[in-house]
């Protein structure tokens, strides 16, 4: 396992932030950290990193007690913070030169470093300008090169897409999986549902500090998933088509809503066949078929009760 957390808590005062909250990821995964702005998450992610002490719970990062080996496992972390972390008085390849030589890199290795850092983020033509002369997008894609220019074996990026357009967004998505097919395992914190499920492939879902729900998003979508449910627009409708689809094998429930029928039906029943059978003997023609199938934000309201951005 690259990450071992057990039974974490983290109080501030009275207030609980983190609660007994357990996590194991294993090398080479993109592992998810989803939740609302205030669920846990970044003090989750400041405890593993060493910045914040917890109250109790045990960490391990590559296998070895974090607080007993803490400057021999932060050599080999990179974090993107929340918050960008720049020197604004400093080019943009001075920048991450000084990161890399806080991880003791040296001449002529340093300099590769950087200069593949640069390249890696697509930031080397605009190596000499300073962070103001960026872009947000630009700003955030600047502070990962500063987090990975001494390659390391865990990169934590703490909800790094935050505020940035929807291009510079889908730049840094694709430079994280890049990350990873090179051999980083990855932590990805967001409260944007969309970015988690198209990157990670385990995802932890947090709320109030615990860990809800837990695995890949085929098994979440699972755990509310129990029935099929099919809304199809139709040429024409009468209760005769109703009867007919409610005698189908597996059908729980048909309604008409205006134009529309919605068929309810037992999970893996494998009766779409046999409906549209039944609608185009009944004489109707199907114009629109909409298969509903569960959503992760559709685990999280079930799960919690509201929306992920409530």
């Amino acid at each position: 396992m690259i990450l071992e957390v057990k039974n974490l808590i983290k109080r501030y005062k009275e207030f609980l932030a983190v609660d007994n909250v357990s996590l194991s990821i294993k090398q080479g995964q993109i592992f998810g950290l989803l939740g609302p702005n205030g669920a846990g998450k970044t003090t989750t992610i400041n405890t593993i990193i060493g910045l914040s002490k917890i109250d109790s719970g045990e960490i391990k990062v590559f296998g070895k007690d974090l607080w007993a080996n803490e400057m021999e496992i932060k050599s080999q972390i990179g974090v993107v913070p929340q918050d960008v972390a720049l020197f604004e008085d400093l080019s943009a390849y001075e920048n991450i030169t000084f990161f890399g030589r806080l991880y003791d890199l040296k001449g002529e290795k340093l300099k590769n470093s950087v200069k593949e850092a640069l390249e890696f983020t697509g930031l080397w033509d605009r190596r000499k300008d300073y962070p103001k002369q960026y872009s947000g997008g630009m700003k955030r894609r600047l502070n990962i090169a500063c987090a990975i220019v001494h390659k390391p074996k865990l990169i934590i990026m703490d909800e790094p897409t935050v505020g940035i357009d929807p291009q510079s967004r889908n730049h840094i998505l694709n430079t994280v999986k890049k990350l990873n097919e090179l051999g980083s395992t990855v932590i990805y914190t967001s409260h944007y549902m969309e970015e988690i499920e198209k990157i990670c492939n385990i995802i932890v879902i947090m709320d109030k500090g615990k860990v809800i729900a837990r695995g890949t998003k085929d098994e979440l979508k699972a755990l509310i998933s129990t029935e099929d449910k099919v809304t199809m627009e139709l040429s024409s409708i009468n209760y005769t088509i109703v009867d007919t689809i409610k005698k189908i094998q597996g059908v729980k429930e048909c309604v008409i809503n205006e134009n529309c029928i919605e068929i309810v039906s037992k999970k893996d029943s494998k009766n779409l066949g046999k409906i549209i059978d039944g609608i185009v003997n009944s004489g109707s023609d199907i114009n629109k078929i909409n298969v509903d199938k569960p959503t992760l934000e559709g685990v999280f309201l079930t799960l919690t009760g509201r929306k992920l951005r409530d």
